[in-house]
């Protein structure tokens, strides 16, 4: 009887094409607007972790003051002897890097680029999780004499030598040259925009005799070994920081210390909040999809009360009308979330790759916006139904 009752409901679907597709619109609209929001939303958050590895594992960045903004007392930079505190009394620190960065003019022949200089260790290196494509790092002998050498970042390579192999070559910032004795691997983005790659890297004590004229340093980056508690090492930090910078008990830390996770977290848990709803937008879709499903099953009954007639009066019972009825409202709603599926997932290819984020298939997503599609079908076709199976059959035969 049940599939007897599937012939009937897809023979009097096929009957009016133009009209089942025009029925089922609002559900594939909305279902394929569901999947495309969540999957572009769970690639996008990938994104995100991903950028944020990149910055290094077990990451914890070191700035002095508390917050930016005018009407902030300066708090005083780092000293090389703070570097030295951390290396020898934080014993779960790996990598201690400080960090010193400018913006400046590279030229190479013809071609000129303004990008950031850092100076820093090869420290910097293991604590950014840095590879190098080509070339090596510093020497111990060039951190010390504070030479003129310098490892570039791939945007620096791109725009100053094109496709050429940069190492070997001299680039003049400001006033002196720089030779290039490396050239790190591309990270792309960071998480909050910026071009990781466009840099160069110089020894800390190049930049601060020849750029800044200095011996502060702007920031600190420590790398936590593997194990260890990151939260632990962020506690002895602040504690050694503090009594270093000589801050009292009743005052606020002139410091910041940040936590790659934390950064993690907050810009992950966000883009999955923007996710839901933008999601829970695009559900409102559906719920538009089956009341145009209930208002198209009610015309039909209306057009097929004398066939609903002759069925009752030949013996069919009502709740085979009734279920007749409502496997066609199913099979409408099933038919556009499939079709929903499907362009779903050809947008969300595109766009992911428009949008430069992985795609991921969310099998979940799928299955839960296509059983949603169906209970669409039957609750809101349930009414047109039962309004057909109550008809009564002599009343039905008389209509015209």
């Amino acid at each position: 009887m049940l599939w007897n009752t599937l012939l009937l409901a897809l023979r009097s679907i096929r009957r009016n094409l133009m009209r089942s597709f025009l029925t089922i619109l609002g559900i594939v609209i909305g279902v394929a607007a569901v999947i495309t929001m969540v999957t572009l939303g769970n690639g996008a958050t990938r994104a995100v972790s991903d950028q944020i590895s990149s910055m290094g594992s077990n990451l914890l960045m070191v700035r002095p003051g508390q917050r930016y903004g005018p009407g902030t007392e300066a708090a005083p930079n780092f000293k090389s002897a703070d570097v030295e505190a951390i290396r020898n009394q934080i014993t779960s620190a790996q990598a201690v890097a400080p960090v010193v960065s400018m913006s400046a003019t590279a030229v190479y022949q013809a071609r000129n680029w303004s990008t950031v200089v850092t100076g820093s260790n090869n420290d910097y290196f293991q604590a950014g999780n840095w590879e190098l494509a080509a070339g090596r790092s510093f020497s111990e002998t060039e951190e010390r004499a504070g030479k003129t050498v310098c490892v570039i970042g791939d945007t620096v390579r791109d725009k100053l030598f094109g496709g050429q192999n940069p190492v070997g070559s001299e680039i003049r910032i400001k006033q002196f040259s720089c030779e290039v004795i490396g050239l790190l691997k591309a990270k792309g983005q960071s998480a909050m925009g910026s071009d990781q790659d466009d840099t160069v890297v110089m020894p800390l004590r190049t930049v601060q005799r020849r750029l800044t004229g200095s011996q502060d340093i702007n920031r600190l980056s420590l790398s936590v070994r593997e194990g260890a508690s990151i939260d632990a090492a962020k506690d002895q930090l602040t504690l050694l920081l503090r009594e270093r910078r000589n801050i009292a008990e009743n005052e606020d830390d002139d410091f910041r210390v940040m936590d790659t996770r934390q950064i993690a977290e907050t810009l992950t848990s966000t883009t999955k909040i923007l996710t839901m709803l933008l999601g829970a937008v695009a559900a409102v879709s559906l719920l538009v999809g089956g009341i145009g499903i209930m208002n198209i099953m009610l015309v039909s009954v209306t057009e097929r009360t004398r066939e609903i007639g002759i069925r009752l009066a030949i013996g069919a019972l009502e709740r085979e009308v009734l279920l007749q009825f409502l496997i066609e409202a199913v099979v409408l709603s099933s038919l556009g979330g499939l079709i929903g599926i499907v362009i779903a997932t050809a947008a969300s290819i595109f766009l992911a790759g428009l949008m430069n984020v992985p795609y991921l298939f969310d099998p979940g997503i799928n299955l839960l916006s296509f059983f949603f599609s169906a209970a669409i079908g039957v609750m809101f076709g349930f009414f047109p139904a039962r309004r057909a199976a109550s008809l009564n059959p002599i009343d039905a035969l008389r209509h015209e």
